[in-house]
């Protein structure tokens, strides 16, 4: 359980000046930062406002039931300062906006919570409409504990306050829980780690399975969560040191981990031939990077670098998945010309020709006090879709140094002949239980038992007939000799 919250002043200091100098009775925001139940503190970097929907509205707005009801202002009583006012969020472009935010965040840099720029009384008047949307962000972006943080900057009286609150049980009043926050230096007492991940795995795609995995989104998502069952029992160097104690990290270096990785015991799982429809084959690289508190242990930025690897992987699935979501028209029937696009929405059974996918790649920004953010850009993107992003996303400015702007995935895949990322599925035909062949010109590794059979019988006749052979003409030299 979070007890206390230290935040960013440097970053919390000038947002608190925006508010106060302008004319708005509120809003509301995404709180980011780290909480780190295991020494029972958070740390908040930055609070970032929710930008206004696609009609042009704000996500927050606060109303007065008795105004309302009577369609007149209560005497005696100030916009936003009424004993019934109250506010509305907007829960779900809130939730949006927490789940594209935790695109572009790091390891161990999360959405934590939200934050509310309202009245003392349009606050108190409000807490179910404010759980409500903590929960949904914290269904959109989640993090490595179930605890979320409510940040109340209110303007009548002036004062911070902050609540911790576990938003996946029930919903109750009781919920909301006060913790002590102050304003400090946190970013300045960073520690950095980077890594660089790579993997090259092949998983057949099975008859059975195919009840669960439909399309090749689906065979993606699969093949990611082999990945994550790999990392997890991976024990990790740092700076060429194995980590095996919950020791602090006490230098100001950028430190280089490198993940030693289990063998896997299923990787060996024996499949009859007859059953596979298709080979998953997945490849590339991932960049990682991750930030520590100083009362953080090691052990600590490598849970959040194995975190970060996975959350990158997904993310990319997703923007692909996303730029599919229209589908293909009903009346494409050539399955053999599918675009790149739709392939990941594609039913698996129904390619019929190898295909290959390619994942967006990772680029980096520098962000606060030496941390980094990110974005990912198809090959036809360029840099100022990172800068439009933070403009639009994190309400901040990039400047466009290339010289600061980190492309190591690029660098990687200019060195590698194949993509960041490769999915194969050798041609198939659709599943029939009456019919379980390959076509002809199937995947030739994959053959029928049969064949393999007559194959085999055939190499141990060729084999013993040659042995005979052999004998035979070492006996006539021999009797030759004597």
């Amino acid at each position: 359980m979070v007890k206390a919250v230290v935040g960013e002043e440097t970053q919390l200091k000038p947002v608190e000046d925006r508010l106060s100098q302008s004319s708005i009775l509120s809003e509301v925001g995404l709180v980011i930062g780290k909480l780190s139940p295991a020494i029972d503190r958070g740390f908040v970097f930055d609070l970032v406002p929710t930008p206004p929907n696609d009609a042009g509205e704000a996500a927050c707005s606060i109303f007065d039931l008795i105004k309302e009801d009577r369609k007149k202002p209560a005497k005696g009583k100030t916009q936003g300062g009424s004993d019934s006012s109250s506010i509305y969020v907007d829960k779900d472009w809130v939730g949006e906006h927490a789940r594209q935010v935790s695109r572009m965040l790091v390891g161990g840099i999360k959405v934590v919570g939200v934050y509310m720029w309202v009245s003392d009384t349009a606050f108190k008047n409000s807490t179910m409409e404010i759980c409500q949307t903590v929960k949904a962000v914290a269904e959109a972006a989640p993090a490595n504990c179930n605890e979320r943080l409510i940040i109340h900057i209110s303007y009548s009286p002036r004062r911070w306050t902050c609540r911790n609150f576990n938003p996946l049980p029930n919903i109750t009043s009781s919920s909301l829980r006060h913790c002590e926050f102050k304003m400090g230096r946190v970013l300045n007492s960073l520690q950095r780690f980077k890594t660089t991940y790579n993997f090259n795995i092949r998983l057949p795609v099975t008859c059975e399975m195919t009840s669960n995995i439909r399309t090749l989104g689906d065979a993606l998502q699969r093949g990611i969560s082999v990945i994550a069952k790999e990392l997890k029992g991976a024990k990790a160097l740092v700076d060429g040191k194995l980590v095996v104690e919950d020791e602090p990290c006490t230098s100001d270096d950028l430190h280089d981990i490198e993940l030693l990785l289990p063998f896997m015991k299923d990787a060996c799982t024996a499949y009859v031939l007859e059953n596979i429809i298709g080979v998953l084959k997945l490849g590339g690289s991932v960049s990682s990077f991750a930030f520590l508190t100083s009362k953080e242990p090691i052990s600590q930025a490598i849970a959040d670098i194995k975190d970060d690897i996975i959350a990158s992987l997904k993310s990319r699935l997703d923007i692909i998945c996303d730029e599919a979501d229209g589908g293909m028209p009903e009346s494409e029937s050539n399955h053999d010309m599918l675009p790149e696009k739709l392939i990941p929405q594609t039913d698996i059974q129904l390619l019929r020709n190898p295909s290959s996918l390619g994942f967006p790649r990772r680029v980096f920004a520098p962000w606060l006090g030496g941390t980094y953010i990110c974005d990912y850009l198809q090959p036809s993107e360029t840099l100022q879709v990172l800068k439009d992003h933070c403009a639009e996303l994190l309400s901040k400015e990039v400047q466009m140094d290339t010289s600061e702007i980190l492309d190591p995935e690029f660098e990687v895949s200019s060195v590698v002949p194949k993509s960041f990322w490769e999915a194969m599925a050798p041609s198939h035909p659709p599943f029939n239980s009456a019919s379980r062949e390959l076509p002809s010109n199937s995947n030739k590794a994959v053959e029928k038992p049969g064949k393999l059979a007559g194959s085999l019988n055939f190499s141990i006749i060729a084999a013993a007939l040659a042995l005979i052979f052999s004998i035979l003409v070492g006996y006539l030299v021999f009797a030759r000799t004597l």
